[in-house]
């Protein structure tokens, strides 16, 4: 199993693209500005998206996919994409913008008996099986219902997984489960730099401070990838993140990076 890092910036700018991944061909984690990379012949394999949470850079080209694959799939007479979430975040696109006013409802398009796309509501705890990847649906906490995701290789269990948190602030669930899991690749974010420590605290993100103090329940070594720095802001948090105390390996997250899971 291998996951694409499709986009893993904080917003937008010219080569920012906000985050997702592609896990094998056919299934992402959240579902950002990083879609748009793909070829139309590979946003027609996709088949399932993991929603994080509601919020803009996470969801945005969850319309624009089923947009653009809907006469293929229709064609081919292919199921429609699961869409999994918290019933919190379902209910949040469902209201806010597969409402007929910000885009067309694709979950009843091109008509109710053969939508585009399937609502499919997840739960923190709750562990799904597809062919043996298996993905743990995580606790996280943001200014909105949210989740991480753990991604195991159930026929290679020992190498361990790999864990994407989520927007969060600081959150001690998450690591109350992680110190019961072999934790091989965290994906972690970084929102802002401790100059905005007070920002990251409202809304609800980590600055290299926060993180570090995160990272200090980890118990065992890992290798840490940060995401969602702000565009602009790379050098700054990445710095500061550097002088951090820690025993984990910690690097940048880029666009295009594969990583293998099992």
């Amino acid at each position: 199993m291998q996951i694409r890092v499709l986009g893993c910036s904080g917003s937008i700018a010219a080569g920012n693209r906000t985050t997702s991944f592609l896990v094998d061909d056919d299934m992402l984690i959240d579902a950002g500005t990083g879609v748009g990379d793909l070829t139309l012949d590979e946003l027609a394999r996709i088949e399932r998206i993991f929603l994080s949470h509601s919020h803009l850079d996470h969801v945005l080209s969850v319309g624009l996919l089923a947009d653009s694959v809907v006469r293929r799939r229709m064609a081919l007479r292919r199921p429609p994409i699961g869409v999994h979430a918290l019933p919190a975040t379902l209910d949040a696109l469902r209201t806010h913008v597969f409402n007929g006013v910000i885009w067309p409802d694709f979950s009843r398009l091109p008509d109710p008996a053969h939508p585009v796309l399937e609502f499919v509501p997840i739960a923190v705890g709750q562990v799904l099986d597809f062919g043996g990847r298996c993905i743990e649906v995580l606790p996280a906490l943001h200014t909105v219902p949210a989740v991480g995701f753990a991604v195991l290789d159930a026929q290679a269990p020992g190498r361990g997984a790999w864990v994407f948190s989520g927007d969060t602030g600081p959150n001690p669930a998450l690591w109350e489960r992680l110190a019961k899991m072999r934790v091989s690749t965290l994906i972690i974010e970084t929102a802002f730099g401790d100059e905005e420590i007070a920002l990251a605290r409202i809304s609800r993100h980590l600055s290299p401070a926060l993180l570090g103090r995160e990272l200090a329940q980890l118990d065992q070594p890992a290798d840490i990838y940060i995401t969602h720095i702000k565009p602009g802001e790379l050098d700054v948090v990445m710095a500061e993140i550097g002088r951090l105390d820690t025993p984990h390996r910690i690097h940048q997250l880029a666009a295009g990076q594969v990583m293998r899971v099992g």
